[in-house]
């Protein structure tokens, strides 16, 4: 069925649906009844009518797509949770479950032969930025991805299981490192007087607490498990894009703009989102029609992030670094 004939049959489909409903609806709700109910009928006749017509055309967007093509966005620092604080705002962005749920299900959607994965972004939490990369290594059709403004870290990591990469002139693309961080603040804590009580079992339990002075043994510690994640991420790059894994590591994590980047095959071509659509319709053998899958932030998290944004505005960012957590902090940045 062509594209013209989907949209007539989606058309059709809700026409249908809502007529139905209003002459089941004013049967019910106003014809028979002879009180109160009457007047209040037309008004349930009507809102019956919307549900109906509402759940008829998502029920006509599966049954007549006119898409085959789904597109799925990494956008913004990549997150469990979606949000990230800052001191004076915070930013919000889909959680990465949320962009999981989006790839998984443009998989099971029957219509979708095809993924285009937008990147831009700077990078983010590992583990969240590898459940991104999964979902993508498991979506059963070809994956093509395009970079536009940055494809950096978490972003490159996703990138590496796309079947093409695109980028333009001017994206920022590769910073394939782990960095890990915490703060220490012994010397201010001997200022203010205070002092460090560890009561912890196991040797490395503490280890990259703030207020506990970091030696020789615990950086060494923290560091393996920074070396061991970026031997990860370099042996996934390797595979992904059947580069060299020295190769790999001589980018020192460094991000280069998109022709460079093409140079030293970290991207297969420097194009559009058009020129990434046209490589699936290479791929597929006909022409495509792309649909955009929405991962939203959800309206929880954004509240949320704006209650983090204040709370750190008012402080709270300082007591954290104070408190500390058990272990530093580990991204793909």
């Amino acid at each position: 069925m062509d594209t013209f004939g989907k949209r007539a049959g989606r058309a059709l489909l809700v026409l249908g649906a809502v007529f139905v409903a209003l002459v089941v609806g004013w049967t019910v709700f106003v014809r028979v009844p002879r009180d109160v109910a009457d007047l209040l009928g037309v008004l349930l006749v009507l809102g019956l009518g919307v549900v109906v017509s509402r759940a008829a055309a998502r029920a006509g967007r599966r049954w007549f797509a006119a898409y085959d093509v789904a597109e799925v966005a990494v956008e913004g620092p990549i997150s469990r949770d979606g949000s990230t604080g800052g001191v004076t705002g915070g930013v919000v962005t889909p959680p990465a479950d949320a962009v999981v749920e989006q790839i998984e299900r443009a998989d099971d959607d029957r219509n979708v032969e095809g993924l285009l994965v937008a990147l831009n972004t700077p990078g983010g939490e590992i583990v969240p930025s590898d459940d991104i990369r999964l979902a993508v290594e498991r979506f059963d059709g070809p994956v093509v991805a395009y970079a536009t403004d940055q494809c950096a870290s978490g972003g490159y990591w996703i990138a590496s299981a796309c079947d093409r990469l695109f980028a333009r002139e001017g994206s920022l693309v590769g910073s394939i490192g782990v960095i890990g961080s915490t703060v220490n603040a012994t010397e201010l804590a001997e200022e203010l007087g205070v002092s460090y009580e560890r009561f912890a079992a196991g040797k490395y339990k503490d280890a990259g607490q703030p207020l506990k002075k970091l030696d020789e043994d615990d950086r060494s510690y923290l560091q393996g498990i920074v070396d061991d994640y970026y031997d990860d991420f370099v042996e996934r790059v390797a595979a992904g894009r059947g580069l060299d894994p020295e190769t790999v590591r001589e980018t020192e994590a460094r991000v280069f703009l998109g022709t460079e980047a093409e140079s030293r095959g970290l991207v297969d071509e420097i194009g559009t989102a058009r020129d990434a659509e046209d490589a699936l319709a290479d791929e597929l053998g006909h022409e495509v029609t792309v649909e955009a899958f929405h991962a939203s932030p959800g309206l929880i998290r954004r509240l949320q992030g704006g209650g983090r944004a204040l709370a750190r505005a008012a402080g709270a960012g300082v007591a954290d670094a104070l408190a500390g957590e058990d272990d530093g902090e580990f991204r793909l940045r």
